[in-house]
């Protein structure tokens, strides 16, 4: 039996431990898709001319496509609402040592011990 106006959701449970980090993203975009925006994204990743150009493209296909109408209903997505890129301050970690502090304190709340 479901609880929840989504099913899919149900048997998840609630979260449990009562806590949660600050968001740790270093650089990101402005939220929403507009041509300022992609073209932000692409010099942030420092992207060739040609990579600016299919992006554009394809924000502009997008902007000319309905929503599908079949599947799940996506009405309610918000696109101007949405940060299209993050990027982590971190770098990727090769031992236990190497991590940051936030990360060993998450993992030590999470009972998982040093690997």
């Amino acid at each position: 039996m479901t609880t929840t106006a989504h099913p899919e959701l149900d048997g998840l449970g609630r979260y449990q431990f009562g806590w949660s980090d600050s968001d740790a993203a270093g650089e990101s975009a402005r939220r929403g898709l507009s041509e300022d925006v992609v073209r932000d994204i692409s010099t942030k990743k420092s992207e060739p001319q040609w990579m600016l150009d299919l992006r554009m493209k394809g924000l502009r296909l997008f902007g000319k496509k309905p929503m599908p109408s079949w599947g799940s209903d996506l009405s309610g997505i918000d696109f101007d609402n949405i940060k299209y890129f993050v990027r982590s301050t971190e770098k990727q970690a090769a031992s236990w040592d190497d991590l940051p502090a936030d990360i060993k304190n998450t993992y030590d709340k999470l009972g998982i011990p040093e690997a």
